[in-house]
């Protein structure tokens, strides 16, 4: 029998088919990764020596996964992603009380230096725009630039060769909506949706345009090796939407399709991999409807994100990507046998017929436990294989 690669266990997920486990994510992206300081714990209990965790992604504090781990753990994807543009280094300096620096997008954050958490932003560089000819004459990064690229391509060949994993091709920016609003202020930028289309409009176009172009580059650098493109947009709150219905369907949705759109054509094999967190329920339709082939994080703690709804009026159209165990209360402040429970509950929720690829409910935090992280994949070891019995229950099968 010829062995599945991890690849095409991802591959046949994707396609709502049975591989012969559930594929698991630890890393790939910045929205399914873990807290560098949790990251160390974790290798120390497990006795797996370390010398040293980079960052993966400094606004978050994520560390970069060791190959050794992924290996070991079975992890089935590998994220690739852009560098910064050249005019971009990234400036880390003490302010205060706090560490700061600023984006590629002149965005500013900031984080105490006694944290092990994030950094929050607290500048948003459009917060005085009055007119389009504003939001032109800022200082946009170029999609275009080289240094962007230089490792996609060479990146790609070794990740394929060396891992045998399917290839996760990140964005160069947050999602259009998202960045719109940390560009212009949270704040004013929604009340730019509501009062002031015009200026919202022209700022979700320039982002749009932004994203479209990385996209034709990246996608060119890759070709066919990539299986899964990443975009993202929260859109809502652990209990409901933060724009209305109306709101997206007039402003936001159409850029997403034109996005999209986009996308599928440069790339018409790839899967795209929408992240939003919160109460998106009411929105799932649309986003169906504009090109999204996988949700994440699947966030079931939230308002309508029952997984079992979830799975049965959208499980044979959208690939739930996470959702595997709750990052919010489970997994940090529980037993490692509620965590136990807790993977098992949702894979046999989320799981059946495939369209299941386990992450957990976002990122991991600095303050899980050690002991709970082994206990989820042990867990997903145990049950995540699909049609093999256990205790009388059929893991990850149809019933």
């Amino acid at each position: 029998m010829t062995e599945v690669t991890a690849k095409q266990r991802l591959v046949d997920a994707l396609n709502h088919r049975e591989p012969d486990r559930i594929p698991l994510d630890l890393g790939s992206t910045g929205i399914t990764g873990i807290s560098r300081h949790a990251l160390i714990r974790y290798l120390e209990f497990i006795g797996m020596p370390h010398d040293g965790i980079e960052l993966y992604e400094v606004t978050q504090q994520l560390g970069v996964v060791p190959e050794k781990l992924m290996q070991w753990l079975g992890v089935d994807v590998r994220g690739l992603d852009p560098r910064p543009g050249s005019k971009y280094q990234l400036d880390i300096r003490r302010q205060g009380d706090s560490d700061v620096f600023y984006d590629e997008w002149g965005i500013g954050w900031r984080k105490p230096l006694d944290s092990q958490l994030y950094f929050d932003m607290f500048y948003a560089p459009l917060a005085r725009a009055e007119s389009v000819a504003d939001i032109e004459r800022h200082a946009w990064p170029d999609p275009d630039d080289p240094a962007r690229y230089a490792l996609l391509e060479r990146g790609a060949a070794l990740l394929e060769v060396t891992t045998g994993a399917a290839i996760v091709l990140g964005r160069m920016a947050p999602g259009t909506l998202e960045l719109s609003a940390w560009t212009r202020g949270m704040e004013s930028f929604y009340m730019d949706l509501a009062a002031d289309p015009d200026l919202a409009c022209s700022l979700l176009d320039r982002v749009t345009e932004i994203k479209m172009r990385y996209w034709e580059r990246a996608i060119s650098e890759v070709g066919d090796k990539i299986v899964v493109v990443t975009e993202a947009d929260d859109m809502a709150s652990q209990h409901s939407l933060i724009i209305s219905p109306d709101i997206y369907r007039r402003l936001i949705k159409p850029r997403h399709k034109r996005l999209f759109d986009h996308i599928h054509k440069l790339a018409p094999d790839a899967f795209i991999f929408f992240h939003s967190c919160g109460a998106i329920y009411e929105l799932i339709p649309d986003l169906i409807e504009v090109g999204v082939d996988i949700l994440n994080p699947v966030q079931v703690s939230a308002a309508g994100m029952d997984p079992r709804r979830l799975k049965k009026e959208f499980g044979s159209e959208l690939t739930f990507w996470g959702g595997g165990v709750d990052t919010q209360r489970i997994l940090p402040h529980g037993t490692p046998k509620e965590v136990r429970d807790e993977v098992r509950r949702r894979i046999d929720e989320l799981a059946p017929g495939g369209g299941f690829v386990f992450n957990t409910v976002h990122n991991i935090q600095c303050d899980v436990p050690p002991e709970n992280l082994a206990a989820m994949f042990d867990a997903l070891r145990e049950f995540g294989v699909y049609g093999k019995t256990r205790d009388g229950v059929v893991a990850a099968q149809h019933t």
